[in-house]
């Protein structure tokens, strides 16, 4: 039986999926663009307008997602000095033994 300490891969499986998510997405888009029947200024019109959208999002998401890990951290912090003030009277107690 193995022991010890194992993390998640829950992160990395996330960003990895949403990372694919936003490269077919764009793709998908650049696709039926290019498919579509207009002339060509009008494309890549149309082009730059989804790309800038598609930037846009992206750097929502980026900016979001930075907020929500400061605040995970924060939290974090917050409960680990806690539980050291917590935990310290019974240092104490161990170490006049």
């Amino acid at each position: 039986m193995r022991t010890g300490k194992y993390e998640s891969s829950d992160k990395s499986s996330v960003g990895t999926a949403v990372t694919f998510l936003l490269i077919g997405i764009g793709a998908g888009a650049l696709v039926a663009l290019l498919l579509s029947p207009k002339a060509g200024k009008e494309i890549r019109r149309e082009i730059r307008r989804r790309y800038e959208d598609v930037k846009d999002a992206v750097e929502d998401f980026a900016e979001e997602a930075r907020e929500r890990v400061d605040d995970v951290i924060e939290r974090g912090s917050e409960w680990a000095d806690d539980l050291r003030e917590r935990v310290e009277p019974l240092n104490k107690a161990i170490r006049n033994r």
